[in-house]
């Protein structure tokens, strides 16, 4: 049996390499420049080849989306970041539920091992790398959980409040734009520390929690619902954090459910949580399909 278990392994990495090639290869900044451009034209047959190309090749579902029609948006970036209609996604459980922050696949999720997150098989990476280096702020998650989503072309793309929340700090973290998959990220080492990603740091009841929105190849932008578009074209090479209030003028507060931001192109959302009384709910496990607003686990009510 030895031989057929090697021959498997063997192929498995192997198709993930393949996989792999297109990010190693690519001009990655590039690349995504052009991926802008394109996907905000409003040339009438070129937008609606692009959306009709994306429907046909990744199965997409429009009989939630607010718009159902996809002859209606003009342009393609407007269709990919569509809006669901009323009472598509309901929220499950209360405020002490941690909810899903987008339509996805929950590619890891678990404990945080000290500083350390899983990645996939046998790839881990740490939470100060994915924070940009912020080992203050990683200490504050130290032993606690964590949750990967990763959002496929198919996927809705807003991101939503997972946990009512008042927004702390904003943080860009430049770097490369791999892609995001399950092949990539059992393949790629420290995929999410190394690629452009936004950190969004927010206070709840329940302590601190991170909300990253990692970029991934031919992610053109990152868009927030208090700051816009935080990473267009040629506004990517710094790291710069910006702090907001805990009330008054310029505070943000959103509650558990609302809609936090958007990729313009798809990408991954990591969760981070502080140690302490968070449990997970059953059924779970890796791989699963996730809705937004669908239950990740809770905290005790007492807690509240």
């Amino acid at each position: 049996m030895a031989r057929p278990v090697a021959a498997v392994f063997l192929m498995s990495w192997l198709t993930d390499q393949l996989a792999c090639l297109p990010s190693r290869l690519l001009p990655q900044q590039a690349a995504s420049r052009l991926v802008y451009q394109l996907a905000r034209s409003r040339r009438p047959w070129l937008k609606q080849a692009l959306i009709n190309g994306l429907i046909r090749a990744c199965g997409v579902d429009l009989s939630d989306a607010a718009e159902p029609d996809p002859r209606v948006y003009p342009d393609f970036v407007s269709f990919f970041t569509r809006a669901l209609r009323d009472g598509a996604r309901p929220l499950a459980g209360d405020e002490h539920t941690l909810v899903s922050p987008a339509d996805g696949t929950l590619s890891a999720f678990g404990s945080i091992a000290g500083d350390t997150l899983l990645q996939a098989k046998g790839r881990t990476f740490t939470a100060a790398e994915l924070l940009g280096g912020d080992f203050a702020l990683a200490d504050e998650f130290t032993d606690g959980s964590f949750a990967t989503v990763y959002l496929a072309p198919r996927d809705y793309h807003r991101v939503h409040m997972p946990l009512t929340g008042t927004l702390r700090s904003m943080t860009h973290v430049p770097g490369r734009l791999f892609s995001v998959q399950g092949a990539t990220a059992r393949g790629i080492d420290r995929l999410y520390a190394r690629n452009e990603r936004l950190v969004c740091v927010f206070d709840t009841v329940h302590g601190p929690l991170a909300v990253v929105l990692v970029g991934a190849l031919l992610v053109s932008s990152i868009s927030t619902v208090w700051a816009g578009e935080v990473n267009p074209p040629g506004a990517r090479a710094a790291l710069w954090r910006r702090t907001y209030p805990a009330a008054g003028e310029g505070s943000v507060h959103l509650a558990r459910g609302a809609e936090l931001g958007h990729f313009a192109m798809g990408s991954t959302v990591i969760l981070l949580l502080p140690p302490g009384g968070f449990a997970w709910a059953d059924g779970l496990y890796g791989g699963i399909r996730l809705r937004c607003g669908q239950a990740l686990g809770r905290w005790p009510a007492r807690n509240g």
